[in-house]
C-alpha cells in the first residue's frame, strides 16, 4: 500500500462473471469522480482488455452524458467481463505492457470490481507497481465482504424455486434446482430458505443420500395422501460444489477447467436427481404409494418423475435488488474516495455514513463459508440438509441496536 499517490486520471474495469449491481458501481465511481473533478474511463472487457489497453485507439469517458446511456438497475456490466489470469500469462513484459497502456491514455490507478479469483488478480497488479483499489463482486457471497451481486442473485433463485412448485404440484414432482456458488454454500442457502425449500445442499454439508431421502419421503408423500386431490411436490435447491457423505466431489470430468484452472463444477443437480430415484425404485412403500393415491401405472408411471432444474445465467441476468444497487453505489464511490486518500490494495468493506470500511485485499478474498450454527436454526424449523439435524442451542445477548446488514 503506496502512502501518496496523485489522482487524476482513475480506469474502471469489471472482471469474472457477472452479476447485479455491477452497473451501479461504474455509476456511483463515476460520479463520485465527476464531484471530485476528476475523470473515469472505461477499460472494457476486464483484464483482457487491460492487458491489450496498449493497443486501443481510445477508451470511454464516463461523462455525465455517457452514464446516462445504462441504468444502475441493470445487472451485467457495461464495462464488459473477461476471465484472464495476468500472472499466468507467458510474456514476460505482461506488467510493462499494462503500465504502458495506462501511460498512454494517462490513468493513474486503477478501480477493479471482481471476486476472490479478479482479487488475486488486483492483488497481484498491485505488487507489481500498478495502483489498484477493490470493489468486491460476487454471486458466491464468497468474500470476507458483501459483494455486489450476490443479494440479486439470491432473489432471482428464490423466484425460481417459489415459481416451480406449481407446475410441481401439477405433476406431484421432486424438483431439483442447481444454482452456482461454486465450494460455498451461501445462494443456495438463503435462496433456498427465502423459497421455502424442502431440502437446501451446500459444499459445507457432505450430503447423505438417506438422510435427504428419508426426510423427502415423508413429507412429499404426506403432502400427497393429505391432499384433497392428491397433489403436492418437494423442492431441493443444490450448489454446484456438493460433495458425497464420504467428502468425494460430484464433478464432471469433461467439463474442464476454467482460466483459473478450478474444475468446472457441473452435474450437481443430475447427480441427486439419480440418487432419489435410486432409492424410490428399491423403496417397497412406492408402489404402494403410488397405488394409493391413484397414480400408478405398471410399466409406465411406478415411482414419482424427479426432474432437474437448471436456471443457470439466468440468476446473473434481468435487474439487480435495490439492495445491491445501493451497495454498488456506496462501494464505487467508496472507491474513488479511497484513491484520493492514497490507498491502494485494499477492497471497501461497508460505508456507514461519514465512517468508510475497508480491509486489506489479500485478506478480503479468503473464501467464506456458511455457518453451520446458523444452518442448524433452519434445521430446528424443518428444513433438511442432507444431514442429520444438529440441535440449536441459542445464545442470548443484548445488544445496543447498532445496524448490520444480513449478508
Amino acid at each position: 500500500m503506496k502512502e501518496s499517490i496523485t489522482v487524476k486520471k482513475i480506469g474502471i474495469l469489471t472482471s469474472g462473471g457477472d452479476c447485479g449491481g455491477l452497473n451501479a458501481v461504474l455509476k456511483g465511481a463515476a460520479m463520485m469522480a465527476l464531484s471530485k473533478n476528476l475523470e473515469l474511463y472505461i477499460i472494457p472487457n476486464g483484464y483482457a482488455g487491460l492487458y491489450n489497453l496498449i493497443d486501443q485507439p481510445s477508451i470511454v469517458h464516463l461523462n455525465q452524458n455517457r452514464l446516462d446511456l445504462f441504468d444502475a438497475s441493470f445487472a451485467g456490466s457495461e464495462a464488459g467481463h473477461s476471465r484472464v489470469k495476468i500472472k499466468a500469462i507467458s510474456n514476460p513484459e505482461k506488467y510493462n505492457r499494462i503500465k504502458a497502456g495506462m501511460k498512454k491514455f494517462e490513468l493513474d490507478a486503477l478501480v477493479i470490481s471482481g471476486g476472490d479469483d479478479s482479487g488475486s488478480v488486483m492483488v497481484d497488479l498491485n505488487q507489481n507497481g500498478i495502483q489498484c483499489i477493490h470493489a468486491p463482486k460476487t454471486m458466491d457471497l464468497d468474500l470476507q465482504t458483501y459483494s455486489v451481486g450476490g443479494d440479486s442473485t439470491i432473489n432471482r433463485i428464490a423466484q425460481f424455486v417459489h415459481d416451480l412448485k406449481t407446475t410441481g404440484r401439477t405433476h406431484n414432482r421432486v424438483l431439483v434446482t442447481e444454482v452456482f456458488g461454486r465450494y460455498a454454500g451461501h445462494t443456495a442457502f438463503r435462496s433456498g430458505v427465502a423459497a421455502e425449500a424442502d431440502c437446501i445442499l451446500i459444499p459445507e454439508i457432505p450430503a447423505d443420500w438417506d438422510v435427504v431421502y428419508e426426510h423427502l419421503k415423508e413429507r412429499f408423500t404426506r403432502r400427497i395422501r393429505e391432499s384433497d386431490v392428491n397433489s403436492g411436490t418437494y423442492t431441493i435447491v443444490v450448489a454446484e460444489g456438493i460433495k458425497n457423505a464420504d467428502g468425494s466431489d460430484i464433478v464432471d470430468e469433461s467439463a474442464g477447467v476454467d482460466a483459473f484452472g478450478h474444475k468446472k463444477l457441473a452435474g450437481a443437480g443430475k447427480f441427486t436427481c439419480q440418487q432419489i430415484q435410486k432409492r424410490m425404485k428399491t423403496d417397497p412403500d412406492m408402489p404402494i404409494f403410488m397405488k394409493e393415491t391413484g397414480m400408478f401405472v405398471e410399466g409406465i408411471y411406478e415411482i414419482p418423475e424427479v426432474r432437474e432444474v437448471h436456471p443457470g445465467h439466468l440468476v446473473r441476468s434481468g435487474s439487480s435488488s435495490a439492495y445491491d444497487v445501493n451497495f454498488g453505489f456506496e462501494a464505487g464511490a467508496a472507491a474513488i474516495l479511497l484513491l484520493l486518500d492514497g490507498k491502494t490494495g485494499v477492497t471497501i468493506s461497508k460505508v456507514r455514513g461519514r465512517k468508510i470500511e475497508y480491509i486489506e485485499s489479500s485478506k478480503a478474498i479468503v473464501q467464506r463459508h456458511v455457518d453451520l450454527d446458523h444452518v442448524a436454526m433452519y434445521e430446528a424449523l424443518g428444513i433438511c440438509f442432507g444431514r442429520k439435524s444438529a440441535s440449536y442451542e441459542p445464545i442470548l445477548r443484548e445488544v445496543e441496536g447498532v445496524y448490520e446488514r444480513i449478508y
